[in-house]
């Protein structure tokens, strides 16, 4: 394995998502419900921060695809578990590791407005444009960053790295 790089350290990190939170808090009256729908398995950590930074209660919900092998996206999406309760009239925000093309998004969103949600959100700690092939709206942005291979807190190669307490990034 190569060296890996400190790009967003702890500090940052938890600043940013605090923010975030006001942000989503600030969107919503205070009696509207919100679920929080994270993407398995790397929303898990962005997920349970941001949930803990809100000053209301959220519910979650999960669902699981997959378009990667390793470090390259196969371009084919796999559903591995739909949500299993009802989002039907209520504030949905999705909640993601890393936005890169767009595709798994797109998917999700489509198939989420199925449901008939009273409100659809995403929210995502990182973004990668540079590698955008699907237009999409992203409400929540924690970083904006460039094309590099980027692993901890959620983030992983082949299952390993996710539990890094930063995002760093492999290589030079």
């Amino acid at each position: 394995m190569e060296k890996i790089n400190v790009l967003i350290n702890e500090a940052r990190l938890e600043k940013r998502i605090e923010e975030i939170a006001k942000e989503i808090e600030n969107d919503y009256k205070k009696e509207e419900e919100i679920i929080f729908l994270g993407i398995l398995k790397g929303s898990v950590p962005f997920m349970w921060e941001l949930s803990k930074k809100m000053k209301r209660s959220v519910q979650f919900e999960f669902i699981e695809v997959s378009s990667y092998k390793g470090t390259e996206s196969t371009g084919e999406i796999v559903m591995h578990k739909d949500i299993k309760e009802s989002i039907e009239e209520k504030n949905v925000i999705i909640v993601e590791d890393i936005i890169d093309t767009g595709r798994t998004l797109t998917y999700l969103k489509e198939h989420l407005l199925k449901k008939n949600p009273k409100s659809l959100k995403i929210a995502t700690l990182l973004s990668k444009p540079s590698r955008r092939i699907q237009e999409l709206h992203v409400d929540y942005v924690g970083f904006t960053i460039e094309d590099k291979f980027v692993v901890g807190f959620g983030l992983d190669y082949d299952q390993e790295l996710r539990n890094l307490p930063y995002i760093g990034y492999i290589g030079d």
